[in-house]
């Protein structure tokens, strides 16, 4: 049994129907959904605003690199080029996080592989990975250079341009029946 994080966006095309793609994609296994924001994009690449949200996916018969191989599927179906690192696309599904469910308990994957880097290496430093987030796991904590640290501090650390530059929308996804807050 795996739990992932996954952050989702979308800059080209219909970015909500891209967007929405993923959830419908994954189904029963979506158990919450962020709200939808708003964001300028990251890494330097000149284009148009994201949106962004988190995807919480629970699967029993799923491993980290499925998540992984997922994502990527659907981000084909949308037709998803890359050809210049951070720029504009149709869909990016990221897993930033993964547990494995041990003796009841969910405990965090660690991967050092380059396909599959976990927790994701620039979580931290991306508000819009971390807001969102935040709406579904007030309590989340990221794994960041050996030591577990709240998702809240994390926040808190970055500049405050980062965190204003996402901007809740009024736009939604289908939410996973009866979703809350995980814990």
């Amino acid at each position: 049994m795996t739990r992932a994080v996954l952050s989702i966006g979308s800059n080209l095309g219909d970015r909500l129907a891209h967007l929405r793609s993923v959830v419908d994609g994954f189904g029963t296994r979506v158990i919450a959904v962020s709200p939808v924001y708003s964001t300028a994009p990251w890494g330097g690449v000149e284009q148009d605003d994201y949106l962004n949200a988190i995807v919480v996916v629970e699967e029993p018969a799923f491993d980290c690199a499925d998540w992984l191989r997922e994502g990527q599927r659907l981000e084909q179906a949308a037709d998803r080029v890359r050809e210049v690192r951070w720029g504009a696309r149709t869909l990016d599904v990221d897993v930033i996080w993964c547990a494995e469910r041990a003796d009841g308990e969910l405990v965090a994957c660690r991967s050092e592989d380059p396909e599959l880097t976990l927790p994701h290496p620039q979580a931290h430093r991306r508000a819009f990975v971390l807001i969102p987030w935040l709406d579904l796991e007030p309590d989340a904590v990221l794994e960041v250079d050996g030591r577990a640290q709240a998702i809240t501090d994390l926040l808190d650390e970055l500049p405050v341009a980062e965190r204003t530059g996402v901007q809740r929308t009024e736009l939604s996804l289908p939410s996973a029946e009866g979703s809350a807050p995980c814990s």
